[in-house]
């Protein structure tokens, strides 16, 4: 197995709503804002290559959405999805699998192009995508809070183009979903998010997606305004995080604008970030 970070990209989005409850004169301190209360947050993806599949985990924002849109969260930098596939050697019609956390446009917009007035069609054509049945009706059927986050032309056109498989939720774990593969279920953020367990080098790396969105958001309360039930994502981070230090993970953050890799450590005020590091430094 060998595994790439993939940047597709940064963006921006309102510091007090992705930090909840905490002042900002405490959050701050991890994640400056800019003069709109703006921060800068990574869209990071991950590319596996493993057993004749190369698996794309996430797919970032993607670029067919209006320029209104975009006005919204300040797209900057020079990486994206494709150009830094390119680099790596690959191509669109090289990815066997995208695996889904959830459906929110950040984490999916990119797997879906734009083709004409109305008409949109897959980017990875010879892909099967990943969702599970649970997600996938709450995100077809969208409540008021998440309704601007599930857009249907990131969704719709996966399924009408016989691509789209779900993986069965029987418990908290998914099980052996590819060779050394699994994903803990988590419901604070949205309905049955996906959160992938990876064997690595002798290690569990873990694509936090957004249960663990960057470093600043490891002690306990500091949960996102984005969450439909934030008491529940404190209940299923502080068991993850209690599992993710005594196991000795390491996480693999999506959207922390600085570092792609921490590992925690218990302190007297609990657990809290040990190091940081590239991936390339495992």
């Amino acid at each position: 197995m060998t595994i790439h970070p993939l940047n597709t990209g940064m963006f921006k989005l309102d510091g007090g709503a992705m930090f909840g409850v905490v002042p900002k004169s405490i959050w701050q301190r991890t994640n400056p804002a800019d003069e709109n209360n703006m921060c800068n947050w990574a869209m990071r993806s991950m590319l596996i290559e493993q057993d004749n599949k190369l698996i794309l985990i996430d797919t970032g924002i993607g670029d067919k959405q209006s320029e209104k849109f975009f006005s919204h969260y300040y797209l900057h930098g020079n990486d994206s999805l494709h150009g830094n596939l390119k680099k790596l050697g690959f191509s669109t019609d090289d990815i066997t699998d995208v695996f889904l956390t959830h459906l929110h446009f950040d984490h999916c917009g990119g797997a879906i192009e734009r083709i004409g007035e109305d008409q949109y069609r897959p980017v990875f054509k010879n892909a099967t995508f990943w969702s599970n049945e649970k997600h996938w009706k709450w995100a077809t059927e969208p409540n008021p809070r998440e309704k601007a986050s599930f857009l249907k032309e990131n969704i719709l056109p996966i399924e009408e183009s016989g691509q789209l498989k779900f993986i069965d939720r029987t418990g908290d774990y998914t099980q052996n979903i590819f060779t050394g593969f699994d994903a803990l279920f988590v419901d604070g953020h949205t309905e049955s998010q996906m959160i992938p367990h990876i064997q690595y080098k002798g290690k569990t790396i873990v694509f936090m997606a957004d249960l663990l969105p960057s470093t600043g958001h490891i002690p306990l309360p500091y949960v996102m305004g984005y969450d439909t039930r934030p008491l529940l994502t404190l209940s299923e981070k502080e068991k993850f995080l209690k599992k993710a230090c005594d196991e000795e993970y390491i996480l693999f953050l999506e959207h922390d604008g600085v570092n792609e890799c921490c590992t925690l450590k218990n302190t007297e005020k609990g657990i809290r970030l040990d190091h940081t590091f590239r991936f390339d430094e495992i």
